[in-house]
């Protein structure tokens, strides 16, 4: 049952990871396109720059429950690299429960007036032309905490798993 919560929370934060890595293909189209336009015909755009920034921020708040999940967070592994399979286990669950849940719930707490206040009055930008979905935005905010909530419960399932495996290996 708790090992079915784990690889539904992966296939999750997978999918949602894997989407929002268009996004770069994406930014850097645009990107080309607002330099051209700019440099090229003179004109600009407020809402294509104000794009870059939604999908900047969509790379890497909704992709880091996803690259947490793949372990290709940045990691100083003077020692980490020499443990053994089970004291990388150990590592990594106390790594999740003491240090990735407790932030990404104070995360969840601290954002979540900021996010339903710009709910409320459905913000917009505050440039002319800019777009008006700055709630969208922020909401990437509590999006991003509470997916690596999830990814922390199901990076702690899957390590107290492999640390009972290798306790019954070596029994």
């Amino acid at each position: 049952m708790i090992t079915t919560i784990s690889v539904w929370i992966d296939k999750v934060n997978v999918a949602m990871g894997k989407t929002v890595a268009y996004f770069t293909v994406i930014m850097a189209v645009v990107m080309f396109l607002i330099v051209v336009l700019r440099y090229g015909f003179n004109l600009g755009s407020i809402a294509l720059q104000e794009s870059i920034t939604y999908m900047h921020a969509a790379v890497f708040l909704l992709g880091s429950a996803y690259t947490f999940q793949q372990n290709g967070h940045v990691r100083v592994d003077v020692f980490y690299r020499r443990f053994s399979k089970k004291t990388r286990c150990i590592v990594d669950l106390l790594g999740s429960l003491l240090l990735m849940l407790p932030i990404a719930i104070y995360l969840s707490i601290v954002c979540h007036h900021y996010v339903f206040e710009s709910w409320s009055i459905l913000e917009g930008s505050r440039e002319p032309g800019g777009l008006p979905f700055v709630y969208v935005l922020k909401s990437f905010l509590l999006i991003f905490a509470y997916s690596l909530i999830l990814q922390a419960f199901s990076e702690a399932i899957k390590n107290m798993k492999n640390i009972f495996l290798l306790q019954r290996e070596i029994q």
